[in-house]
This record gives structure tokens, sequence and C-alpha cells, in this order.
């Protein structure tokens, strides 16, 4: 499933963006899948607006955006739930996790409803990124980088084609950041997905096809 962009500009940050030059703002793009892209955004250029504009959660922008054959503006909430579930993946920034659920429950939910992974690659992934002896732990408990971490697997667990991420590792020492990315490189390639990541300073978290300044 290719991405295609087209004309986007987020409307709260028109003004903005017509005084500096973007790869993506106001510019037509064509993201083939399998593509491994590193956006680099500085703060205040719509990073995470971006992130939410492809996921369809954000409706206030100029343009398009097209993920094969749908084009996002105009895709009705059966087809947005479809792609969400069996298409697009994603890590968000804040994490989102449910605060009252232990760590294991938020994954347990993920499994349930997206028929992807199994329990027993969840309770592995959890071993491989130092989760084992939180998965009774509450959401509300765990530290930034463990919820992190729990977010990660999540958005692991379902089938995708694309995995979007906004600063995904910000919360992660080096250490925690070479398994975490380690894991991601491996359950994209199985899928034979693309990614694209969203960050505010160069990395080189993965090898990436293609780099872009927001």
């Amino acid at each position: 499933m290719q991405l295609s962009l087209s004309g986007l500009i987020p409307v709260p940050l028109r003004e903005k963006i017509n005084g500096y030059q973007s790869g993506i703002w106001k510019n037509s793009l064509l993201l083939d899948k399998g593509s491994s892209v590193f956006i680099q955004a500085p703060s205040g250029t719509g990073k995470t607006t971006l992130i939410h504009i492809l996921y369809g959660l954000r409706k206030d922008y100029e343009g398009e955006v097209k993920w094969g054959d749908n084009i996002l503006s105009s895709t009705d909430d059966e087809t947005l739930a479809r792609l969400r579930t069996r298409s697009i993946s994603v890590i968000f920034q804040d994490m989102r996790l449910f605060p009252e659920l232990t760590a294991w429950e938020n994954i347990e939910i993920k499994l349930k409803l997206a028929h992807g992974a199994t329990a027993h690659q969840a309770s592995e992934w959890m071993e491989r990124l130092g989760l084992r002896d939180k998965k009774n732990s509450l959401g509300s408990t765990l530290s930034y980088g463990e919820q992190q971490r729990v977010a990660i697997i999540r958005a692991l667990l379902q089938p995708f084609e694309w995995l979007l991420m906004d600063e995904p590792f910000s919360h992660l020492d080096h250490a925690n950041i070479n398994k975490a990315a380690a894991l991601i490189s491996e359950v994209v390639k199985t899928n034979n997905a693309g990614m694209i990541l969203a960050d505010l300073d160069a990395n080189n978290f993965f090898p990436y096809t293609k780099t872009l300044m927001l």
C-alpha cells in the first residue's frame, strides 16, 4: 500500500509553514510500501500533527493524504477502522496506555482486537525489552521508559503495512533503544512493511531509505 501526500498543510500551522522550506508540507510525496523514512522535525514544526493526520486523528488540514486507494479526508469510519487494524499501526509520543490496567492487560486488549501476534510472542517481547517483572504492574505505576516499551510492543502486535512512530525512544536509554529498535526491525521485516519515524534530532536507529526535513 502506497502513501501519497499532496499539498498537505495543517491549518493551525499555515502561517508558520509559509515561512520556511519543508520536505513534506505543501509538497507532493509518494512512498512505497517497505520504505523506511526518517522525518527530522524541529520543535514546533508539526511532528505530532503529521503523525496524527496520517493516522486519521486530525482533519484540520488542506491537501490530500491517500493510503492506497483511500483518500483519508473522505474515508468512512468503517474503512478507517479497517486501515488501523490491518494496515497502519502507530507508536504515539504520549504512549496512551490505560493507567488503570496492568502492562499485560494493555497488551492483551490489542491481542484480542488485532488477531496478529500471539500471546506467547507478546510475552517473549516483554522479556526481550526487560518487562517480564512488570506484567502485573498498573500502567499508572510504570516509569515513562517502561510505558514506552509497552506501547512499542502493543503497536507491533497487530498486522500492519506501515508503522508510524512519534519519538518512540524518547524515554529510553541507549541499551533499551538498541533492544527496542532491533525488535521493531524484525517485526517490520516479517511484515514486509514500511515505517515512518518522526523525531527532533538526526539518528541512526534504522537504515533509512529516505530522510526528510519537516
